[in-house]
């Protein structure tokens, strides 16, 4: 199992010192105690944010380099998970950090070129279908103020069609394409996708899980080929996360709160979560797509909506696997470092707590201080999307831009 993930030998906590200083210019060595990452972790958070800031621009610009310039402006996977609609995504990010209209403006042009890729995708999610393309074209024209763009996306999204056969899960399922609708009526306005065409879907999914859920102790439960995941991308945590956004009634929202309360009884005795019922004997992923992390951020979210004590403790307690066994072998946001770190930051968001945000910033250090040469050395891998922001550094990338200002900080394409 260890083979996974990096010890963490990082303190539990470092009290910021005022007087560091540290040398940004000495390259780090390779070690998880060394003085650079301590120097790291002790750095006022003010003067260690604008460092993150710099390397996450300075990481933007190679992601589109290498995912625009270098392939002629054609786009090869036009998905955001793991192609170049990722990186319009990144860019969206950094106009919304920085204000800079150029990187606005290039996030509108690869969009367009998404937008000619995926015209005969039948996928119809955010994270990989054309659910993503037109919700984000539309959002990056409204900011631009180009209303001609607006209305063409807007239309071309509610034109998306779901198919009977669609599963119920994120990445591909319905709530991917309920997630869409709310991320359009964050940017746009509430209405912008009416309850006229998210609750016919939302009706679907409750339908479907409490269907599986007879056969199980558990008011929901849903297949994705077969397995009954828990996960982020493919199961239970994804779906509850997204379901907790809509308008549901009283009914739902018990079978929501039961469906939580079934998963957090289930848990290993580590803390950590299974991949699906088929996989209880197993305690080996905390990723945000199978394990701890990405439960522990529906939990988070379920204690804010609920007001509940019970799903805050769960949350806590999932986060301390993630702590003890999640600076992973990769570096991604899907089953990597830069994911795991947001379990922290949604902590630190509803509680207060400046030792969660430690957390956050212990995790971000470490791929600031390690994450490139242990890529070098062939000791964490890089993704087999590289540049992608789900498996490879642009998630990295897309982390240190939110821990500029970690209250803000969402998890890309799950919280809004």
């Amino acid at each position: 199992m260890a083979d996974r993930f990096f010890p963490n030998v990082m303190p539990d906590f470092i009290a910021e010192t005022p007087a560091s200083s540290p040398s940004y210019e000495s390259e780090p060595e390779a070690g998880p105690g060394t003085d650079s990452l301590m120097r790291l972790l002790s750095t006022p958070y003010p003067v260690l944010s604008q460092h993150v800031k710099r390397a996450a621009l300075d990481l933007k610009e190679t992601i589109v380099i290498e995912t625009w310039g270098v392939t002629g402006q054609r786009v090869h996977d036009f998905t955001l998970y793991a192609g170049t609609l990722g990186t319009a995504f990144l860019l969206f990010k950094a106009y919304q950090v920085t204000n800079n209209t150029n990187d606005l403006t290039l996030c509108s042009q690869i969009v367009k070129a998404c937008d000619s890729a995926s015209l005969g995708s039948r996928d119809v999610t955010f994270i990989c279908g054309r659910g993503g393309v037109c919700a984000l074209g539309a959002v990056a024209a409204k900011y631009a103020g180009d209303e001609r763009a607006l209305s063409y996306y807007l239309a071309q999204f509610k034109e998306i069609k779901l198919p009977k056969n669609l599963p119920d899960e994120l990445l591909y399922g319905r709530v991917g394409y309920l997630w869409a609708c709310l991320f359009l009526n964050k940017h746009l306005g509430e209405e912008m996708i009416p309850s006229s065409i998210t609750r016919p879907v939302v009706s679907e999914i409750i339908k479907n899980g409490r269907a599986l859920g007879k056969k199980e102790k558990c008011p929901l439960m849903f297949e994705w080929y077969g397995e009954r995941y828990w996960g982020a991308a493919h199961g239970l945590a994804g779906i509850m996360h997204v379901l907790m956004d809509m308008e549901l009634k009283p009914d739902e929202v018990e079978d929501v709160k039961g469906t939580l309360r079934y998963m957090i009884s289930n848990h290993f005795p580590s803390g950590n979560y299974p991949a699906s019922e088929e996989d209880k004997g197993r305690d080996v992923l905390v990723h945000w797509c199978h394990g701890a992390p990405g439960i522990a951020l529906t939990l988070v979210k379920a204690a804010k909506i609920f007001s509940a004590q019970e799903f805050l403790k769960a949350a806590i307690d999932a986060s301390e696997v993630v702590w003890n066994r999640g600076l992973l072998k990769r570096v991604g946001i899907c089953h990597g470092i830069s994911g795991n770190a947001y379990v922290f930051l949604s902590l630190y968001q509803l509680t207060g707590n400046v030792e969660f945000l430690y957390r956050a910033k212990a995790f971000s250090c470490f791929l600031l201080d390690r994450a490139h040469k242990l890529m070098s050395q062939g000791e964490m891998h890089g993704g087999d999307s590289h540049y992608s922001l789900f498996e490879g550094i642009g998630g990295m990338a897309y982390l240190f831009l939110d821990m500029v200002e970690p209250f803000e900080a969402k998890f890309p394409a799950y919280d809004l």
